[in-house]
């Protein structure tokens, strides 16, 4: 019963992944927020996308909430 349940959750998580991939580039203000960090000085390029990160996390904690609520 719980290796059935973790293999369709397993293959949830791969389809999203999936779609994610696929359709990425779609999603062009994800890397773009403000308070994203990019500092471009001569060949040298840092980027560091802070807010991009934390919405992502703050979505997939939301939703992980709603589905696996006890």
């Amino acid at each position: 019963m719980q290796m059935g349940k973790m293999l369709m959750v397993m293959g949830a998580v791969l389809l999203a992944a999936g779609a994610f991939l696929y359709f990425g580039g779609r999603f062009s203000f994800l890397g773009h927020l403000p308070g994203d960090i990019h500092i471009s000085r001569g060949s040298t390029d840092f980027y560091f996308p802070i807010v991009s990160c934390a919405l992502v996390s703050l979505i997939g904690t939301i939703l992980l909430n709603l589905f696996f609520r006890r």
